[in-house]
């Protein structure tokens, strides 16, 4: 059988797979600044948007507050929390232009061969809904779905990223292990799990519930006759007289029901996630499978510690970081090994002479 003709990538192309790279790398930074924001409690350290009291430069936002305290103290929030604010917003703005430029570069290569063209569009239109969704969690005073939408769109950039950047990378190039392609569904569900999971991890964090159980394995001794789940998942019109919805508006039991699913959450999505390693190294006939299986029980290992780390340790701020971006690592990986099992095993793709796919 003769191999196809793969057409060699032209300057455009080469700089579209480095720019994809370089957004790959600018979402990890706008997830882990938006996480940073958000448990720092710095999410309304800046009350307008897209500005902060008005400026586009972080230092006279801070002058401004400075000066506003100074005359009337409490006036205003603490100044130093317009800094992580500003900067995740200074950040998601690069990243939008990035994913602009990598749009328009793939208009450019349509006509190339397996040049991705829609997805690098449905990300220009992903960023711009990120970036309402930005100012209504600023306009909206951290309105929680709002919130948990946020985070989940941040996490679907990053990884729609990841698969467009293999993608341009043509990876995997070649896999001759047909038997793991039998394991599609059970990664479905897996990965339908840990979704599931990260939305529940979002609608704690924006309901201010991770503190709430203190003990290990559940809850507190009790916890069973403090569940409202009635409360608990509110999506739109709580009633509550704050001006806002900072530190929550939720009773301590309906608190108590969302930290309590998160943590069975958890344990689904341990068990999915162990069955579809166990199954993958017992099928897989490649080094390629059984590396990725270890790659996924290592990245489930870190985030059940990561877990463990917030209760014993009463959810340390660096831990609470590493907790959210654990969850994108391990999605992400998830996505590529579904990818990789949709590859079609038994021939080669054909490779540039440049050494390129």
């Amino acid at each position: 059988m003769h191999p196809e003709t793969v057409q060699t990538p032209t300057p455009s192309q080469i700089w579209l797979r480095r720019i994809a790279v370089l957004a790959l790398v600018l979402a990890a930074g706008v997830i882990i600044l938006g996480a940073w924001t958000r448990l720092s409690d710095a999410g309304l350290g800046c009350p307008d948007w897209p500005g902060c009291y008005g400026h586009l430069d972080v230092r006279k936002a801070i002058e401004h507050v400075n000066e506003q305290n100074a005359s009337n103290p409490g006036a205003l929030r603490e100044a130093h929390k317009a800094v992580p604010e500003m900067v995740h917003r200074y950040f998601a703005s690069t990243l939008g232009l990035l994913i602009l430029i990598i749009a328009g570069l793939s208009l450019a290569n349509r006509k190339r061969e397996k040049q991705p063209l829609k997805l690098p569009l449905f990300l220009v239109v992903l960023v711009i809904f990120q970036g309402i969704l930005g100012m209504w969690t600023v306009t909206l005073g951290l309105q929680p779905t709002i919130v948990m939408l946020h985070l989940l769109g941040g996490f679907t950039t990053f990884t729609l990223l990841a698969l467009l950047t293999a993608r341009l990378y043509r990876w995997p190039r070649f896999l001759n292990d047909c038997d793991v392609r039998s394991l599609r569904t059970l990664g479905g569900l897996a990965l339908a799990a840990v979704i599931l999971q990260i939305a529940l991890g979002g609608w704690t964090t924006a309901n201010y519930a991770a503190v709430v159980c203190t003990e290990l394995p559940v809850c507190e001794r009790g916890w069973t006759e403090h569940l409202d789940f009635e409360d608990a998942f509110v999506f739109w019109g709580h009633e509550h007289d704050k001006p806002d919805y900072e530190f929550g508006v939720l009773e301590n039991d309906a608190r108590t029901t969302i930290h309590v699913m998160h943590r069975f959450g958890a344990l689904l999505v341990t068990l999915m996630v162990l069955l579809l390693v166990g199954r993958i190294l017992l099928r897989a006939r490649s080094v390629f499978f059984r590396n990725f299986a270890l790659v996924i029980l290592g990245l489930l290992a870190l985030q059940v510690a990561l877990g463990i780390s917030n209760v014993v340790f009463a959810v340390p701020l660096w831990v609470a970081v590493a907790h959210n971006f654990g969850a994108v690592a391990l999605l992400v990986s998830l996505v590529l090994f579904i990818r990789s099992i949709n590859v079609k095993c038994g021939a080669r793709h054909p490779r540039h002479p440049d050494g390129q796919p």
